[in-house]
């Protein structure tokens, strides 16, 4: 992988990983997305742009220690399904958005929108009282209940929360 052209892509900087990619997608999405005011052609460059950079990225991830690993599983996922998810999300109002590793997770206001949640194939975690999308493909290897602090403190996490027009972004350290 050409590092220095990954850290000078357009709409992209410092993608190193498939983390990065989507935090970096999401946060443009909902700046450029022409339901929240960006246009159409930008928009299109964006996910051209995300769909180019997901082929090269798609099994290259960062563990919550910074570390990068390369997964030896082939990835079911494609560029056009995050796409489109994240294109729903961001219309629907009170949900908290966070990227966990491969996983993506639900949670804040989402029991009114939960019909469309689980149109996405989002699925509910009664223990962590949030929804989450797994990558196609995925089975669980073990018997280990983790909570989301554990979750999150081994593959690392950003949440956006969205509330109006307002974005807060924390990142949650390891």
């Amino acid at each position: 992988m050409n590092t220095e052209k990954m850290n000078h892509a357009g709409y992209f900087c410092n993608v190193l990983t498939l983390e990065d990619l989507k935090k970096q997608y999401r946060t443009l999405a909902l700046k450029h997305h022409p339901d929240k005011g960006g246009d159409t052609a930008t928009m299109q460059e964006i996910s051209a742009e995300y769909e180019r950079l997901f082929k090269m990225l798609k099994d290259t991830h960062r563990a919550a220690d910074g570390t990068i690993y390369t997964t030896s599983t082939y990835s079911e996922e494609t560029a056009a399904e995050f796409i489109n998810i994240i294109e729903v999300l961001i219309k629907l109002d009170g949900l908290i958005i966070e990227i966990c590793g491969r996983f993506l997770w639900l949670s804040g206001n989402t029991h009114t929108h939960r019909n469309i949640i689980k149109s996405l194939s989002f699925r509910w975690s009664s223990n962590k009282k949030a929804w989450y999308l797994a990558p196609k493909g995925y089975r669980k290897s073990s018997r280990t209940d983790w909570s989301m602090e554990d979750i999150r403190n081994k593959f690392g996490s950003e949440t956006v929360e969205r509330s109006g027009t307002v974005l807060d972004r924390a990142l949650i350290a390891a």
